[in-house]
């Protein structure tokens, strides 16, 4: 039942948002979308790369911002290949307050899809092992999973698994089916996360965690080379705010359920920290 919600307001969103020619795409040009009063760069590669890895679209149909001003991202096929999407914030950002809202059912998604909203810096992976903390949206392959928001501060399982470095929160499944804010403060002694039903994050939070300096230091380990031991991360002078939807292909590729999925990202805000 719940799928079948699921792909009747995805035919809507498509029905209602659909593009013509890409001159006529609000938002666009070329390879950047205009997104929360941001340039963003969206990600493209025919081969696949990381996160999964997957192929990543730059069409028009797969990356768009809509009349509302909302984002949208998918995960969709063409011509028999199965492409995720990402952006990428143009402005470097660091420790301060990044603020999600977005309209989304993860329940519904198949379980080898990931909602991701991150931070991460492509130089800082000896220092700081990328830079990255977490909000993602996945069951991580399990079918059975019934508590699909992650919080995490990487790194969690690169090489070994740090289990006190990501937690899955049990959100109730109807306050997740919606407009959801979700957010996170990180400085050099503490991250934590919050997420709150509704555009703005007022009242009390559906899912709350921290991460201080008391938790022991872990190293990353990728392509047979070893970062720093880091407890929490540092941003670089090139960390950026990302935001994507892909497929973990170990569980198969593309969707295992076999459908496009779609996610919106209503609005974005970052708040340096002062």
């Amino acid at each position: 039942m719940k799928q079948t919600i699921f792909t009747f307001m995805l035919v809507l969103a498509l029905a209602s948002c659909k593009q013509s020619d890409p001159e006529d795409v609000l938002g666009r040009q070329g390879d950047v979308v205009t997104f929360a009063g941001r340039d963003w760069d969206v990600k493209y590669s025919l081969v696949p790369v990381g996160p999964g890895p997957n192929n990543f679209s730059r069409l028009y149909d797969d990356v768009w911002v809509d009349e509302n001003g909302y984002l949208h991202l998918t995960i969709d096929k063409h011509n028999d290949v199965w492409y995720s999407s990402e952006v990428i914030s143009q402005d470097t950002m660091g420790f301060g307050t990044y603020t999600w809202t977005i309209q989304a059912d993860p329940m519904s998604f198949s379980e080898n899809v990931v909602f991701g909203l991150f931070t991460w810096d492509n130089n800082t992976f000896y220092t700081d092992g990328n830079s990255e903390v977490d909000i993602e949206f996945s069951k991580w392959g399990d079918i059975s999973s019934t508590s699909p928001t992650t919080f995490s501060v990487q790194p969690v399982s690169f090489g070994s698994f740090y289990a006190e470095r990501t937690k899955e929160l049990e959100v109730d499944p109807a306050v997740l089916n919606g407009v959801t804010t979700h957010q996170f403060t990180w400085s050099d002694t503490l991250i934590t996360w919050k997420s709150y039903a509704g555009e703005l994050a007022q009242g009390n939070a559906i899912a709350q965690w921290s991460f201080d300096l008391d938790h022991p230091a872990r190293v990353k380990e990728e392509g047979g080379q070893l970062s720093q031991p880091i407890v929490i991360p540092s941003p670089g002078n090139t960390t950026n705010a990302r935001m994507n939807l892909w497929t973990i292909p170990y569980q198969g590729v593309g969707p295992n359920n076999g459908l496009k999925h779609e996610v919106i990202i209503r609005n974005f805000s970052y708040q340096p920290e002062l």
